[in-house]
């Protein structure tokens, strides 16, 4: 389906509901490099939706590595797991479950990748440091400041290091009855930061 080895797969070769969101092309091939991710690398994404960095992911780890998808919503578990198969993901676990609740329970992380999380993001970010290995990399995508604050302040409570924080706004062309025109999307924030 996807045949480079490049992050940003096109938003439309996803499959989408209105309800469950999507991490945009743009946006997702930063995250992917922020995460420096090598084949073998065991991934969390914490918040799936529609299950986009998943599928990216898992691609960049390839067979020798696994992906666990994690999300509290029924319509976000079965938008990844579609999108799973028709990308021909076979080394990802999906898991329906409150994040909270299920990354105690994981095994240890190269990487993780927490999106969309119910306001509970600082408490999760501070979970995760416990279930990464040395070197391992966390990124962060969020839209509110507030959300910010808290990841940034648990990142320095915990001590991750490198902590890089990155500001993303894009514009997309629309085609008009007189020309195209540049439409901007809502700025997203990648935090991403390494623990030592």
């Amino acid at each position: 389906m996807w045949n480079f080895k490049t992050p940003g797969i096109p938003d439309a070769e996803f499959e989408r509901t209105e309800k469950v969101p999507i991490t945009k092309e743009e946006i997702r091939a930063v995250q992917i490099s922020k995460a420096r991710l090598q084949p073998g690398y065991t991934v969390y994404d914490v918040g799936c939706g529609s299950g986009s960095i998943s599928v990216e992911a898992s691609l960049q780890v390839e067979e020798s590595g696994k992906v666990i998808s994690i999300d509290h919503d029924l319509a976000a578990i079965s938008l990844t797991k579609r999108n799973l198969e028709k990308f021909s993901c076979h080394n990802v676990s999906v898991v329906h479950a409150g994040a909270t609740d299920e990354i105690p329970k994981l095994d240890m992380a190269d990487a993780i990748f927490v999106g969309g999380t119910g306001g509970e993001t600082g408490e999760i970010v501070s979970m995760c440091r416990d279930k990464l290995r040395s070197g391992g990399r966390i990124v962060v995508g969020v839209i509110l400041i507030e959300t910010l604050y808290a990841v940034l302040c648990v990142m320095e409570e915990q001590g991750f290091e490198s902590v890089d924080v990155t500001q993303i706004t894009v514009s997309k062309s629309r085609k008009t009855s007189t020309g195209t025109m540049m439409l901007a999307r809502n700025p997203v924030t990648i935090i991403s930061a390494t623990k030592t």
